[in-house]
């Protein structure tokens, strides 16, 4: 458990009554388009328009009379949520203290469509693994500024750079002073920032996004490797479109994600279908309590708009000259076409990549998607990372 000071206090999440009865107000009032024209398909052809319908309205229908906000709630509560202000704005995170005394601190950050939902069943595992021979951490995952309980920014600036920053300050706080950080989707390029630009703090990375130099060559790269490059161009060039509004018009976006909880819905599981490693519907692989904990957590706390505005503040925001000089664990899973790397492009900015994995499943949301092997492909990155970390200091 973490002791509060005046700098670091404790958070119930409490949700109040009203709230939850506003939403299923909302949801059993829904006005919703007429079904696709898409011509009757399964398999992925089925959301080639979008959210069909039908997965639509069996979701909403669940979500009005059969989901548990308070479960959720409770379990946020029992991992250990604090809060904190640096640079004047308040810092949501969750907090599990290992027993071991050979644990090392973590850092954990999430990205956009996610939030601290998707670490909530990995935590206790890497925190207090059931293998005693298994590597520990004191795991702290938080919300990125303006996604749930954290404060929603109120001026410009909260971009990668800021919020690595903000979260070398919270490391510190907690007595933290050398630690580890992982990070996906908008945290894989917190993560790389806070390898390169903190070295003194950062004893190594692990992420699962790696973004190379930008205008790096094809020559040289294997055949998978150019496809992986070629995916990620059709990706960016014909399934970003989400991406290009939220980085342009937030704002625009915004009201409709914060007044519509079924507009929410089907933002967020838009991305959860397309980004799954699954044939047919994102619950083949990540549960629908999971994921509505997650679309839950957005609505209740009004982050829809602030969230999507991490596109604006960051926007092609790495610098393109930043390097990693401490050792980095790279694991690039198959589903994750917006994110993937060819390992040459990725070693000319992670300059001791000392582990570097291809997995055979999972996606953009692995941590939800294969947890058991998150876990283990985590801890065995971090355990070659910090063999590296502890070789380098051995030499220095």
């Amino acid at each position: 458990m973490t002791a509060t000071t005046d700098q670091v206090h404790m958070f119930e999440a409490k949700i109040a009554d009203a709230d939850l009865d506003d939403l299923r107000t909302r949801l059993a009032a829904a006005r919703l388009p007429e079904r696709e024209t898409v011509p009757r398909a399964t398999g992925r052809q089925r959301w080639s328009q979008g959210v069909p319908l039908t997965d639509l309205t069996d979701l909403l229908d669940y979500w009005r009379s059969g989901y548990d906000w308070r479960r959720f709630e409770q379990r946020l509560n029992e991992i250990g949520q604090f809060r904190t202000r640096i640079d004047d704005l308040g810092i949501h995170f969750l907090h599990r203290r290992s027993p071991r005394t050979d644990a090392t601190p973590l850092v954990l950050t999430h990205g956009w469509p996610g939030s601290v939902a998707e670490f909530v069943d990995v935590i206790d595992e890497l925190a207090d693994p059931t293998d005693p021979a298994a590597p520990s951490f004191h795991v702290v995952a938080p919300s990125l500024p303006g996604f749930g309980f954290s404060d929603r920014p109120v001026t410009a600036g909260w971009g990668t750079e800021k919020i690595a920053a903000a979260w070398v300050e919270l490391m510190g706080r907690l007595g933290y002073g050398r630690f580890l950080a992982h990070g996906g989707d908008w945290g894989g390029p917190i993560t790389t920032i806070l390898g390169g630009r903190f070295p003194e703090q950062v004893l190594g990375i692990h992420t699962t996004f790696a973004e190379g130099p930008p205008g790096l060559s094809t020559d040289g790269l294997t055949a998978d490797e150019r496809r992986w490059v070629d995916e990620h161009t059709d990706f960016w060039r014909n399934r970003s479109a989400y991406a290009k509004q939220q980085w342009s018009r937030p704002q625009t976006i915004g009201y409709s994600l914060v007044d519509s909880p079924v507009g929410l819905l089907a933002w967020i599981l838009d991305k959860f279908a397309e980004w799954s490693d699954t044939t047919d519907s994102p619950f083949e692989r990540v549960s629908r309590d999971r994921l509505l904990d997650n679309v839950t957590l957005y609505w209740l706390t009004g982050t829809g708009a602030s969230a999507a505005r991490i596109y604006h503040e960051s926007h092609n925001s790495l610098d393109p000259e930043l390097r990693v000089d401490v050792p980095a664990a790279i694991t690039m899973y198959p589903a994750d076409a917006g994110s993937k790397t060819p390992r040459p492009w990725a070693e000319r900015r992670y300059r001791q990549l000392v582990r570097w994995r291809e997995p055979q499943a999972g996606g953009h949301f692995a941590s939800l998607e294969v947890s058991d092997h998150f876990v283990t492909d985590l801890r065995e990155g971090l355990a070659a990372v910090l063999a590296a970390a502890g070789r380098s200091r051995v030499s220095a």
